[in-house]
């Protein structure tokens, strides 16, 4: 891939904290990750419609719906893999740059990429959220049959079956879907939220 040269950053007049002003709120980017079927997609849905009840402007970002349009050129080799996070960081910077709270719900298996998006933010607002939840549960749940496929060898390079996940080693935020109902976890995050001064109460 050949790289873009000659080309120069070029500030806006309004900033982040101009737009942060006029929300009320801060735009972190909560990064949800966890196996499939862990429950992100689930809680990130019901988060926004709670946070837009609130008066909070956000945005979701959706592994499977990134990968219709941005991302269709990526497969789930490892380097794919790093390549479809490395761009969601960069979209997800700009979306907080612009003032949204951005939620995201993406697999990441891998510490490594999920670090190069928390360097890419690089200002304090990446929050990683563990979306707990055991193989035995999630298979349990399988609810696009992607388990039973991967199981059939049908699918191959499938993370917690033939590929690995990699849990986080300290995120801000664990929400153990075994223990919690969508509507607690959707709570425990508000909670967290306002607790850390990212939106008012």
């Amino acid at each position: 891939m050949t790289k873009a040269t000659n080309i120069v950053w070029h500030d806006s007049v309004i900033t982040k904290q101009d737009r942060t002003e006029l929300n009320g709120h801060k735009s972190p980017v909560l990064w949800f990750t966890g196996l499939s079927g862990s429950g992100k997609s689930t809680i990130t849905v019901e988060l926004e419609k709670a946070l837009f009840q609130k008066g909070v402007r956000t945005y979701r970002l959706d592994g499977d719906n990134i990968r219709h349009g941005l991302n269709n050129n990526l497969g789930f080799s490892p380097d794919d893999r790093k390549e479809n996070i490395r761009r969601i960081g960069e979209v997800a910077k700009l979306m907080s740059d612009a003032g949204l709270l951005t939620l995201t719900a993406f697999i990441s298996p891998y510490k490594e990429d999920r670090e190069q998006v928390r360097d890419i933010l690089n200002d304090g607002n990446f929050v990683e959220i563990y979306v707990k939840c055991s193989l035995e549960g999630c298979e349990a749940r399988d609810p696009k049959g992607l388990y039973q496929k991967a199981r059939a060898g049908e699918i191959k390079g499938f993370t917690g079956i033939d590929a690995p996940y990699e849990e986080p080693s300290n995120p801000e935020l664990i929400i153990d879907t075994e223990q919690l109902s969508v509507e607690e976890a959707v709570s425990t995050i508000i909670h967290y939220l306002k607790v850390n001064n990212h939106i008012s109460e």
